[in-house]
């Protein structure tokens, strides 16, 4: 197979630098070597217009959620929307799988070539066990804080886990979906599954008030949410602090996590977090928290802090598209403070870090494999601009 060198107007490596004078020596996917333009005399130079950068790693996903798309009233906030999705994500496996399937090719060709993605079961497998991305797949664990029900709910997660692992031999780990809903005795049976592997977890962290009500003095609309499913939170007991106390009480400080959305974390639980764990990915999911509960994250407070951010699209059901360009847009029409080259490591290499997959991915860097996006304005607008004509093509 002959090589392709491939150029740009500028190229972002990904780790913070960019790059006018660089051309990519490709053999295949993979990265054999980065030369200077000006050491070319080749005719077959690919000389692109626009900015080249890697692969789009989508940090955080639902892909078996993906035929509830339209089903679901965005500005519902948090609360009804859970409860749509428990009561609405019934459908036939044809249909299902049909927009599975449909997603996991949307994203492909949105430039994404690797996703962090929730599973609570088995429905996504078949797609990804034939995707062209690479998955690392959270199944996810809720028993709604009922500690006598810990035990049969991670049994029945657990066949979920063996599933992926054994049938379709796929990447994954076992993982708690929030605070407040996931008991002491949940937590610690997944903490113990997971002491079997270095995989990184994941948690949806602060989206709601109704999550920092209920930590903080068992109240709020969260009682009732459960209340309305015949679950009572009478024997809870509130910390009077907010839900990422609950969780870091319970979870392993050594272990990479992913703290997904919070949307109302403020800079003295930032702190708090990542004292307690160097090991903490705060993932994104913008439009989504705009679809749900119209706000968004605080970025200043996660910047100031260093923390390592990630991008991710959470599902169709709570968003408009699956696309990581789309995500950058939003943060950069809302939040301008945000740079550009910030914005390019938050979509590629911070997510293929958070995920394990720097090895591979996320950066454009001899011996990768990365993948290589090219981002193009066809108007005459700068790409860093990202302004709503920004599209995005897969050119490796």
């Amino acid at each position: 197979m002959a090589n392709r060198l491939i150029t740009a107007d500028r190229i972002y490596d990904g780790q913070g630098s960019c790059f006018t004078d660089l051309a990519i020596v490709l053999n295949g996917s993979q990265i054999v070597d980065l030369v200077p333009l000006n050491s070319l005399l080749s005719a077959d130079l690919e000389n692109y217009s626009g900015v080249i950068c890697p692969g789009f790693i989508n940090a955080h996903c639902h892909l078996e959620l993906s035929h509830m798309k339209g089903l679901v009233d965005s500005g519902s906030g948090l609360i009804p929307f859970i409860k749509d999705v428990v009561t609405k994500r019934g459908a036939g496996q044809e249909v299902i799988q049909a927009a599975i399937a449909q997603a996991d090719k949307e994203m492909w060709t949105n430039g994404i070539v690797a996703v962090g993605d929730i599973s609570n079961n088995s429905d996504s497998f078949e797609v990804k066990a034939n995707s062209s991305i690479h998955y690392h797949t959270f199944v996810e664990m809720f028993d709604f804080l009922q500690e006598a029900d810990a035990q049969q709910v991670f049994e029945s997660y657990i066949k979920v886990y063996r599933n992926l692992k054994e049938d379709y031999s796929l990447y994954g780990s076992v993982t708690p979906h929030a605070p407040y809903s996931v008991s002491k005795n949940l937590f610690r049976l997944i903490g113990d599954e997971n002491r079997l592997t270095n995989a990184p977890v994941s948690i949806h962290n602060m989206e709601t008030p109704a999550e920092i009500e209920l930590f903080m003095s068992n109240s709020g609309e969260l009682v009732s949410f459960y209340e309305g499913f015949g679950i009572s939170t009478r024997d809870f007991k509130a910390i009077g602090k907010t839900s990422v106390y609950y969780a870091m009480g319970h979870m392993d400080p050594h272990r990479t996590t992913l703290m997904v959305h919070n949307t109302l974390c403020r800079q003295p639980e930032i702190n708090d977090v990542q004292n307690w764990n160097k090991n903490v990915y705060w993932i994104t999911c913008p439009s989504a928290n705009l679809y749900i509960e119209n706000r968004l994250p605080k970025y200043r407070y996660f910047t100031e802090a260093g923390a390592k951010i990630a991008i991710g699209t959470d599902s169709l059901t709570s968003n408009w598209q699956l696309s990581i360009l789309e995500e950058m847009k939003v943060i950069k029409r809302f939040q301008s403070n945000i740079t550009f080259d910030d914005l390019i490591k938050w979509a590629t290499l911070n997510g293929a870090k958070a995920l394990h997959l720097d090895h591979r991915f996320g950066s454009i860097q001899k011996g990768k494999s990365p993948g290589l996006n090219l981002l193009k304005d066809d108007t005459g607008k700068s790409p860093e601009a990202l302004g709503k004509d920004l599209v995005v093509e897969k050119i490796a």
